[in-house]
């Protein structure tokens, strides 16, 4: 099994169980917990990409996903402000 194979199947793997991990989820309230089970599955896509060499793609989705976890990092400590 070259590297490329591997790279793909465990982006798979990623993006499967990261999935569900995050639709199951530990159950907990604690928003950046939450989060982190978002960004799994984010791994397994850009491994995914990077596997079949769509560099455009993969630069993109770095891109828009560094923008959205700034983004959602800011909401969930306004937010956690505001309830206080």
């Amino acid at each position: 099994m070259d590297l490329i194979t591997l790279t793909l199947y465990v982006g798979y793997f990623l993006l499967i169980i990261g999935t569900v991990g995050a639709v199951i989820g530990p159950l907990t309230k604690d928003p950046f917990k939450r989060f982190l089970n978002i960004e799994v599955p984010a791994i397994g896509v850009c491994l995914i990409f990077l596997a079949y060499n769509q560099t455009l793609a993969l630069m993109t989705f770095l891109g828009v996903n560094a923008i959205l976890t700034l983004v959602l990092v800011r909401t969930i400590i306004k937010n956690e402000e505001l309830e206080e």
